[in-house]
């Protein structure tokens, strides 16, 4: 049984005891991870182990953890909690701590650990091989995993495709009190407006949020999951959401009147992120961390690592499955994402200007 520490530890402040060190999980053996085996094995005389402090939801991380422990005999054990958290953690563990690799979603966050020098640059053949240029850090110190496109969603029977286009025309006056959209708050819209930014610079970008800000049927959601409720109530028209989302309600409901439009395949092409993640500065076996992120990114595990959570392998050697296939492609934009990360601070301040909350 796994035990998420943050609770354990609670419970044992709670009972006045000291809290353990981290506790483990899984086990096995197989042919992909022999390597990752050995490499574990070289770096210390204690059991194989790797320790992840992460961010994804454990139900999406889990299945994999336990396959790569059966097929290399490495037990993972792992934290969960928000990155913010996570992050401020690894900064006070320093050279203490007990993680070996970060895990989290959006190249901002990957992004901020990186430059708080809490990751550590990898030179992987394997990993550059795998995972596109645009979707990693240019010094090695994170990788993409999976693919999150965020795009535009509407009511097929409120809106005809044809009068939809991009983010930019989302603005315009024909869709005044039709729009929806998530609060500022969010890291998936910040830094979807940095990539504007980047593109437009700022006095345009800041035009187009203004415009957003004006069309807004409602105040901005808490969540996607409601932002896309709200269209399929009618409360508004369209909306721009990470596509996963809408896959959840669809593998639900495969009638459910919400339907997804890839933005800007004639100009930038649609804006996309990842989950990530990197190899801990002061990783206690780091090698055998630089090999379990190399499985993770390879046709054994993508296809599984992106349909847990209905996103797209950041392998372009795998094949989506299921929902995700039947979306068929699309053109992503190829600008690098560590500048989502770069140009964070820059958007907070235009969205905040433009009153966009």
């Amino acid at each position: 049984m796994r035990i998420l520490l943050p609770v354990l530890m609670l419970l044992l402040t709670a009972c006045g005891a000291e809290p353990p060190a981290e506790e483990a999980s899984t086990a096995a053996s197989g042919e992909s991870s022999t390597v990752a085996s050995e490499a574990a094995m070289t770096e210390s005389a204690e059991p194989a182990r790797l320790v992840v402090y992460t961010s994804r939801q454990p139900h999406l991380i889990e299945p994999l953890f336990d396959r790569y422990t059966e097929q290399t005999g490495i037990d993972i054990d792992y934290i969960n909690d928000n990155e913010a958290a996570l992050i401020e953690r690894l900064d006070a563990e320093g050279s203490g701590t007990v993680a070996d690799i970060f895990m989290t979603v959006d190249a901002g966050n990957l992004w901020h650990a990186a430059e708080r020098g809490l990751l550590q640059p990898i030179e992987s053949e394997s990993l550059q091989a795998a995972v596109p240029e645009a979707l990693r850090d240019d010094q090695g110190r994170w990788f993409g995993l999976s693919v999150r496109a965020r795009t535009i969603v509407y009511h097929p029977e409120r809106v005809d495709p044809d009068a939809l286009s991009t983010y930019e025309a989302l603005a315009e006056e024909a869709w005044d009190d039709r729009l929806c959209l998530r609060t500022s708050q969010k890291v998936y819209n910040q830094s979807l407006v940095a990539m504007l930014i980047e593109h437009h610079g700022e006095d345009r970008t800041e035009e187009i949020v203004r415009g957003w800000v004006d069309n807004l049927a409602t105040n901005p959601f808490s969540s996607d999951t409601r932002l896309i409720e709200a269209i399929e109530a009618g409360q508004c028209d369209v909306g721009i959401v990470n596509s996963y989302y809408l896959g959840r309600k669809l593998a639900e409901n495969p009638d459910y009147p919400v339907t997804l439009f890839w933005a800007n395949q004639d100009t930038t092409g649609t804006h996309v992120n990842v989950s990530g993640a990197g190899v801990t500065r002061h990783a206690p076996r780091a090698e055998a961390a630089q090999a379990l992120l190399e499985w993770l990114a390879s046709p054994d595990a993508q296809a599984e690592f992106a349909q847990n959570n209905l996103e797209f392998p950041v392998n372009p050697d795998v094949t989506p499955r299921g929902i995700v296939e039947e979306w068929g492609d699309f053109r992503a934009d190829d600008t690098p994402l560590q500048i989502a990360g770069e140009r964070q601070a820059e958007a907070v301040r235009l969205m905040d200007r433009a009153g966009y909350r």
